[in-house]
């Protein structure tokens, strides 16, 4: 008790001194804040003014922000330290940005400790500090890491980076950083003095971070070649491709399958897809890395921001989720109709677009889309098992998959029901090893033929890459011809047409497309004319 009164009588002392003397105490600190996936410095300013107590945060500090006022009184206080009583300021600068995060939290604790001056720092050259605090001073692990290190190797590359210790591994995937991780607000107050050491981040090499593959092999799947053969053409252009058949054919086995029997990611891929899910604060702390092409299955009854993404503060979706890998879409017709719509821009342009008041943001989607269906709502229409569908119900059931949408989907497969005979089978097909051999053959072509463009796979090309490596033979020339004036094709599905052949021309090592590739290309291409005319 008498310890307490000791201290309230210095604390009122040493505010009125600062009260009488009419000055004020200034620090200045740095941290970043996430925009999309990307990451910006930002500088938080600590004011100490004569007055009466008060805490403010400006500089357009989110709501997230502002409740760090409390997390950083009980912070510092917990930690040994006084909490000043005066007037604080904290300006969250450039002003006119957006912020949002509890990362802010150290960066001010920091600052308003070397403001009131108990604490000096010794520390050179410039540090960065990113870490939410707890009530004790501890420090919480937080999203968007890498992102935050990504930027400072970029803009600031002789700085330090402070990190929660929870966030170690994930802030040394940025080997060429000074990464420094902290238990707490305490270690890093005596780091700053001079006074302790800081263990540096983690930086284990890739292979010790990549987690054990259980995605289920090829070899499991009964019959179904046709949808095989399908998937391995998808797979090797990233081609979008629809399923439509009755139900317990395997189209959602056949999916499941697919991140199977794509190539390994470059260490490109794996940082771009790793950034993404770390923005979302989907990475584990202990295998912080996406090494694996990612699969998502979201529900039918997601919304368009969770897919598309969005929300008040925007956020990736689904499919920047699915960067680099597959995205699933199970019961396709059932999607809410703007969800539907939406994924038009992103399967053609690869990136999509979230616009807010405060921000626009740019998000990668480059992901192969598989959707599947049945053919009614039944589910038996054009199968051996009779429908008891009508007519309307069955048009008003497809045309919820809108034509436009169709367009897009490169390959669009039949699945129908296994027979008897192949689920008696004991030989196995072939396993995902050998197709994603061949898948990573057909790549290499393409990564040759593109070096010296930003184009990567077949499905990307733009229509004077089409027209230059997508070269027919007369007879070739002349059936495509045949076909696209019979079932009135649009301009669309002639150059996915093309695509889908020149990938199955990869596939075979031909440099140029015959017509039995044309030929595959345009069978993947017929089943609009089976069910979507009823």
């Amino acid at each position: 008790m008498f310890q307490k009164r000791i201290s309230f009588i210095f604390n009122e002392f040493f505010n009125l001194n600062i009260y009488l003397r009419g000055f004020y105490m200034l620090a200045t600190t740095y941290t970043l804040v996430i925009g999309g996936i990307d990451a910006q410095p930002v500088t938080v300013e600590v004011d100490l003014q004569a007055g009466l107590p008060a805490f403010d945060i400006v500089g357009l500090a989110s709501a997230s922000i502002k409740e760090a006022r409390e997390r950083v009184r009980s912070a510092i206080k917990n930690s040994g330290y006084r909490f000043p009583n005066s007037k604080i300021v904290v300006n969250l600068a450039p002003a006119d940005m957006k912020k949002e995060g509890s990362h802010f939290d150290l960066a001010i604790a920091i600052g308003i400790l070397i403001a009131s001056e108990q604490i000096e720092s010794v520390r050179k050259p410039t540090h960065f500090f990113a870490g939410e605090l707890s009530l004790d001073g501890s420090l919480r692990s937080i999203p968007g890491i890498l992102p935050m290190a990504m930027e400072l190797q970029k803009s600031n590359p002789d700085c330090y980076f402070i990190v929660p210790e929870q966030n170690s591994r994930e802030a040394g995937l940025v080997t060429e950083l000074y990464s420094l991780t902290a238990n707490s607000l305490h270690e890093v107050s005596l780091y700053l003095q001079g006074l302790q050491e800081l263990s540096p981040s983690e930086n284990l090499p890739f292979s010790s971070l990549y987690s054990e593959s259980d995605i289920p092999d090829f070899a499991e799947v009964r019959g179904q070649e046709t949808a095989k053969r399908a998937l391995q053409v998808a797979a090797a252009g990233l081609h979008n491709i629809l399923f439509i058949g009755p139900p317990g054919g395997g189209k959602t086995m056949l999916a499941r399958r697919v991140s199977g029997i794509l190539p390994e990611m470059s260490r490109d891929e794996v940082l771009e897809t790793t950034r993404i899910y770390s923005v979302a604060g989907l990475l584990n702390s202990e295998r912080p890395l996406i090494a694996q092409h990612p699969f998502r299955a979201p529900h039918k009854n997601a919304s368009s921001a969770s897919i598309i993404g969005g929300g008040k503060m925007a956020r990736p979706g689904e499919i920047s989720l699915a960067q680099n890998g597959v995205l699933f879409l199970d019961e396709f017709p059932e999607f809410n109709r703007d969800v539907l719509e939406a994924l038009r821009q992103p399967l053609e342009d690869k990136v999509v677009t979230v616009a807010r008041a405060q921000a626009t943001h740019t998000y990668p989607a480059h992901f192969s889309l598989i959707a599947s269906m049945n053919p009614c709502p039944c589910g038996f229409y054009g199968s051996d098992v009779e429908c008891s569908c009508t007519p309307l119900q069955i048009q008003r059931y497809l045309s919820r998959i809108s034509g436009p949408l169709m367009d897009r989907m490169d390959l669009q497969v039949e699945v129908p029901r296994v027979k008897f005979e192949h689920l008696q089978t004991k030989s196995s097909g072939e396993n995902s090893a050998s197709i994603r051999q061949k898948v990573t053959a057909a790549r290499e072509i393409q990564k040759k033929r593109f070096a010296r463009s930003k184009t990567t796979l077949n499905s990307q090309m733009k229509p004077a890459e089409v027209q230059k490596y997508c070269q027919l033979t007369e007879d070739s020339s002349q059936m495509l011809k045949t076909a696209f004036e019979r079932f009135n094709m649009s301009a669309r599905s002639y150059d996915r047409i093309l695509k889908v052949a020149r990938t199955i021309a990869d596939l075979e090592g031909s440099e140029t497309i015959q017509f039995p590739h044309l030929a595959e290309a345009l069978q993947y291409r017929s089943l609009d004319r089976k069910y979507w005319q009823v």
